[in-house]
């Protein structure tokens, strides 16, 4: 079981870094503006994260075996599919697909490992968890760019979905679990949610293109809005909810899911757009800027076990805003970049980032999934994932209009650097607002605890 966890584990973060390489290749061959590449990344993102909460209630539901299964051959198929397409349209809409199926893995993964392990194996097993997601998205870009430099573009898709299939051969050996009581499938609040999301996502895509004052970017971004007041009249109404609001009265869960929103928030846009700026104004070919990637994402890798020995003698809660913290400072670092940038000038500030987020992956999925009863573990990593992936696809699409936008459409410098300069500012100036806040927050969560104790 944990074989298979971790290789589609490390699957679904290969194929969001893999693409965010891939992209200036498919834009010339497929012949695709900005726009339309945009959402080979942002179509798998946002159906990955808008339908994380479904997924969850299902896996708890039906079964966690069952949905794990479901995902990984769905985003197995939607990948070969699109690594043999010739229309940017389809491929977005298979990559669309594929997050879905994203969806229901990576979901019934996390609650499959905390279904089989208890104690300190648990701990264990996320934070090997928490490594293979870091190891996805640490050697992501330098696959990817080896995969596109030898044998084109359409092995960045292939190659996770054959692995996909690897890992459909050991699902007969995957115990099986579900909630022990028959519930209800939230429908009207994965609809709502769904399209809220992806309405916004339009909006920031394509505002650039259309105009900020063009009608059609105006009613997307009001029917966001209704579609979220909607969301929220739905949860509170339906008897067994997606997503219990409630939590929301708890700060420490609230701190969690804020920190996971963040650290992605910084990381994934620059994983997206950063090697464009590497390809198209510094002049790496796609493997040297895949390997340039590596001092953002290769503390991922082993950080994640090491957070896990930290929590022996530093609480938890400290460790998370330590690694927020870092990651703001690294972002306002990185604002030193340049068309003349190389190696040495790059290193730290993407060491940087990269301690925050190894420091808070694995560790942030094991407090939100502590935090929630056995029985609804599927959905409590729901929750979790549900904040990051929102956090990261709205980020990259707000990422991807701000370089639009400086741009002209056509990610070439000069543009390219103040556009890229201004985005890194504000990451930082959200990233430190945002430790201050999760501090606050886990402050007032462990005076409470306290009182409650006494």
């Amino acid at each position: 079981m944990l074989v298979a966890v971790l290789a589609s584990t490390f699957a679904l973060p290969l194929s969001l870094t893999g693409a965010s390489v891939a992209l200036p290749e498919i834009g010339r061959d497929l012949d695709a503006d900005l726009a339309g590449v945009q959402w080979v990344v942002n179509g798998y993102n946002a159906t990955f994260a808008s339908c994380m909460l479904a997924a969850g209630a299902l896996a708890d539901l039906f079964g966690r075996r069952r949905l794990y299964a479901t995902g990984v051959a769905v985003f197995a198929g939607a990948g070969l599919l699109a690594a043999g397409t010739d229309d940017i349209l389809l491929l977005n809409l298979l990559r669309a697909l594929a997050g879905v199926g994203a969806a229901a893995a990576a979901t019934s993964a996390g609650a499959l490992l905390a279904a089989t392990f208890r104690g300190g194996a648990q701990a264990r097993a996320f934070s090997v968890f928490g490594m293979a997601i870091g190891a996805g998205l640490a050697f992501g870009p330098s696959i990817a760019g080896v995969l596109i430099d030898v044998l084109g573009w359409r092995a960045v898709f292939a190659v996770p979905a054959l692995a996909g299939v690897a890992v459909l051969l050991l699902v007969p050996w995957l115990p099986e679990s579900r909630q022990p009581y028959a519930g209800r499938i939230d429908w009207g609040g994965t609809v709502t949610f769904t399209a809220a999301l992806l309405l916004l996502i339009f909006g920031f895509v394509q505002g650039p293109e259309y105009g900020w004052d063009d009608p059609r970017i105006v009613a997307a971004f009001a029917a966001t809005v209704a579609f979220f007041v909607a969301f929220v009249r739905v949860e509170r109404s339906h008897p067994e909810p997606m997503f219990d609001l409630t939590l929301l009265a708890n700060p420490r869960f609230v701190g969690i899911c804020l920190a996971a929103a963040t650290t992605v928030a910084v990381l994934v846009p620059l994983l997206v757009y950063l090697p464009s700026y590497l390809t198209t104004v510094i002049g790496l070919t796609p493997s040297a800027a895949g390997a340039t990637l590596i001092l953002l994402t290769a503390p991922t890798v082993v950080l994640p076990l090491i957070a896990g020995a930290l929590t022996r003698w530093v609480s938890a809660s400290t460790v998370i805003v330590v690694a927020v913290v870092a990651v703001a400072l690294g972002a306002a670092w990185a604002t030193v970049i340049a068309p003349t940038s190389g190696l040495a000038d790059l290193a730290g500030p993407l060491l940087a980032i990269g301690l925050g987020i190894g420091l808070s992956i694995g560790l942030l999925d094991a407090l939100a999934i502590g935090s929630v009863p056995p029985h609804r573990a599927a959905t409590g990593a729901a929750v979790i994932n549900t904040a990051r992936l929102a956090g990261e696809t709205v980020a990259i699409a707000v990422v991807g209009a701000v370089l639009a936008s400086t741009t002209a459409g056509r990610l070439a410098d000069p543009g390219f650097t103040s556009g890229l300069r201004t985005v890194l500012w504000a990451m930082a100036g959200a990233a430190a607002l945002s430790a201050l806040t999760v501090a606050v927050l886990v402050r007032r969560s462990s005076r409470r605890s306290v009182t409650v104790a006494g």
